[in-house]
């Protein structure tokens, strides 16, 4: 198997392994691919420590870096996951948010390390692609909500 040509770099404090291995239990086409270790120590750390993780993330390339507190996560970056329906909204979002993370809003939330994640029902998507009045009333219900409420998104669309 070849490298991929372009792999998200995220940066970790310290639990690059601990993330990918989780992102690997909750999404389907994850998986954690190898785990580098320090051949010597190191100024924040000692020879044996991880310092990368090779994983994707739904068929995303991502290679995880263990580069101590120097920098933490913002919503600059987020993972977009879109999902088929109310269930699988669920699963992603009580799967993130119930493993330490924290609600924010319109369908986005973090994860225990810091990592922004949508969590966005196609019905959304649908919904402000139909543009118009539909996709005003959508958007509209979007703005009051946390995690994505499916139904109630599409009775917004309907009016």
């Amino acid at each position: 198997m070849t490298a991929a040509k372009n792999t998200i770099c995220i940066w970790y404090d310290r639990d690059a392994e601990a993330a990918a291995r989780f992102y690997a239990s909750v999404f389907p086409d994850s998986s954690v691919t190898a785990v580098h270790r320090a051949p010597s120590d190191y100024p924040l750390g000692k020879e044996g420590d991880v310092l990368t993780v090779e994983f994707t993330i739904c068929g995303v390339a991502c290679l995880g870096l263990n580069g101590g507190p120097a920098f933490k996560q913002s919503e600059a970056f987020s993972f977009q996951i879109a999902t088929e329906d109310q269930a699988e909204t669920d699963r992603y979002w009580d799967a993130i948010v119930g493993n330490g993370g924290q609600e924010s809003a319109c369908g986005w939330c973090k994860d225990r390390w810091g990592l922004s994640w949508q969590i966005t029902p196609r019905a959304l998507t649908d919904a402000l692609a139909a543009g118009g009045d539909e996709a005003k009333r959508a958007f509209d219900a979007m703005m009051q909500m946390r995690k994505i409420d499916v139904a109630a998104i599409e009775a917004a669309r309907r009016g």
